[in-house]
């Protein structure tokens, strides 16, 4: 419907330039948008405001000009002229009606377009390094990618969902060396477990399960794996150094055959815990990407190389430099260190220009907000290579955080002193996990309220919007066990019986869906979806307690069951968006 007004409204604009009354070169855009109130109508735009400036009229004698120029058409009952120069748009009754039987006709498409003629987009998501579980925090980024990927499928792009897996950097080695400490404590007592190490039950289980394979093989004495190393951070020294010191420590006693067979035991084992996961979360993956594919393709010295022949550049204590202070990031950025190795950023280089050169048209990145300084850096790079550095979406998502009671729970890693994720499901459900993530715009922060996820109450907008599609579905078994007469053709024409005020409210609801839909998906903003529904929900349970839907009178039965049919209809829709179930019973 806002396509058609917008048309309007752009065809008097462009008719108002032939005759030389505006402008032949205008700035300004049409964009039109609901009302909040019904009384201004159902749509409005503030292009007049806009053309103010460009055209140096004042707003209300523009929207006249432009109102001047609009027939109505069959769609439209009125339109008026709001100060300071809104244009508002009053739908006929024919509007809502046609839009209830496009529902019933289309189903589970209604509202899908084909804005994206086919573009691939890649949406690279969650990205956890497999050193542990995932956790609450990790939740929401899973389900605002999957949400996303969802909404921008409805609108006709082809979404390619890729998980990127840190299997080649520094943790991983922190992980392997945690592992084998558990292992020789076995047999052994040690000293201490190192600071930096990960202490969490699931790193003794996996320990555990090399004693059942493996036996003794990988028992070595710890006096020598101890002796002359830095101090730890427990008297005074620094933590990293001292685990870095003591992972080469480890790869010297196990050699490389052992230290690998504990590394790899390591990630296969949480990589897959995490794919059974995110699976039973509704969370599937095209790709999972491994970091040491990189190495291997050579992806990584590719990047370095490509900057080197643009001249991007240079060496400075031992290290090479990218300049990337040249393209608008803060600080230069280390590619190589003194000691050979390839920083982190090396790897986002070499991941950047692999994932352009598969030919995406779009690429999304969802990172967590303590990414907030990687969208500088990744764009000087793409800038220096000569890539369209605004094919990439950096979208940061801000922590989750969980609260039993009054209590924050902690989400440490290493400590393993955290809540997972499976955990959460579990105890709250998939439904509320995926719901309770999303209802928050992304950039904003989230406290997770367990005790309202559980709530079989209205305060539990899940829950509210759930019953609200059962409630329907409750209906629709009693016309049929009272064996009324249930048709959708009689219903769809006598929609114009629809007179009372909840009635109204539902239709001009619906009738907001398709524009809804659209907006949340181009924005990246699936918690417009999770408001709508909860305010749809609202709507059907007032008309539920005002009004009987089951009344002797064939059309207004037939009509009203329409309504509410074409109700579940979007409730079911929006739902499966959001990843989650729509119950006929509750």
């Amino acid at each position: 419907m806002e396509q058609l007004i917008k048309k309007l409204v752009n065809n008097a604009i462009l008719k108002l330039q032939q005759e030389n009354k505006f402008p032949l070169q205008l700035k300004a855009t049409v964009k039109i948008e609901p009302t909040r109130n019904s009384e201004h109508g159902d749509f409005a735009t503030n292009i007049a405001l806009l053309l103010a400036k460009e055209i140096g009229t004042k707003p209300l004698a523009i929207a006249e000009a432009i109102v001047a120029e609009i027939t109505l058409e069959s769609f439209l009952k009125g339109i008026d002229i709001a100060n300071p120069g809104f244009i508002n748009f009053h739908l006929a009754e024919n509007a809502f009606f046609q839009n209830v039987a496009e529902i019933l006709t289309t189903q589970d498409q209604f509202a899908h377009t084909n804005i994206g003629h086919g573009k691939m987009v890649m949406v690279e998501y969650v990205s956890a390094n497999p050193t542990g579980p995932l956790h609450v925090g990790h939740g929401r980024g899973a389900a605002f990618g999957a949400t996303i990927s969802d909404l921008l499928t409805c609108m006709g792009y082809k979404v390619h969902r890729e998980y990127y897996v840190n299997d080649a950097g520094r943790q991983m080695h922190v992980l392997a060396i945690s592992i084998w400490l558990r292992y020789l404590a076995f047999s052994h007592e040690l000293p201490h477990f190192p600071a930096s190490s990960y202490k969490g039950n699931y790193i003794i289980e996996i320990a555990e399960k090399l004693k059942v394979e493996y036996g003794e093989k990988f028992n070595r004495q710890i006096t020598p794996l101890f002796a002359d190393l830095p101090t730890d951070e427990k008297d005074g020294g620094d933590k990293e150094f001292y685990i870095d010191a003591l992972v080469k420590r480890a790869q010297a006693q196990l050699g490389a055959n052992d230290y690998q067979t504990i590394f790899n035991a390591g990630i296969e084992t949480i990589l897959a815990d995490i794919r059974e996961d995110l699976e039973e979360f509704g969370v599937i993956f095209q790709q999972w990407f491994n970091e040491s594919q990189l190495i291997l393709n050579k992806d990584v010295e590719r990047g370095i190389e490509k900057l080197r022949q643009h001249g991007h550049v240079y060496e400075k204590d031992g290290a090479l430099w990218f300049r990337a202070t040249a393209f608008g990031d803060g600080k230069d950025r280390v590619l190589v260190r003194a000691n050979g190795q390839t920083t982190y950023f090396a790897s986002d280089v070499g991941y950047h220009l692999n994932k352009f050169e598969r030919g995406f048209d779009k690429i999304i990145d969802v990172f967590g907000s303590d990414h907030h300084g990687y969208a500088p850096r990744v764009k000087a790079f793409l800038t220096a290579l000569e890539l369209t550095a605004e094919k990439l979406e950096i979208l940061l998502v801000q922590f989750a955080n969980l609260f039993r009671g009054k209590q924050r729970v902690s989400m440490s890693t290493r400590s393993g002193e955290f809540v997972t994720l499976r955990e959460l499901r579990h105890e709250v459900g998939n439904d509320a996990a995926r719901f309770f993530y999303i209802m928050r715009k992304n950039d904003q922060h989230l406290d997770f309220d367990l005790e309202l996820a559980k709530s079989q109450s209205a305060d539990n907008p899940i829950y509210y919007i759930q019953y609200a599609h059962a409630r329907i579905c409750s209906v629709l078994r009693q016309a049929t066990e009272k064996k009324l007469l249930i048709d959708e053709a009689i219903g769809l024409k006598n929609l114009h019986l629809l007179s009372v005020a909840v009635e109204k409210n539902l239709l001009r609801r619906l009738l907001r869906y398709k524009l809804l839909l659209k907006t949340a998906a181009l924005n990246y903003e699936p918690h417009l979806l999770a408001h709508f529904l909860r305010d749809l929900a609202n709507d059907l349970h007032t008309y539920y307690n005002a009004e009987q839907f089951l009344v002797t009178d064939v059309n207004m039965r037939n009509a009203r069951l329409c309504l509410i049919t074409a109700t579940k209809q979007i409730l079911a829709n929006g739902l499966r968006l959001l990843g989650c179930v729509a119950p006929e019973a509750m």
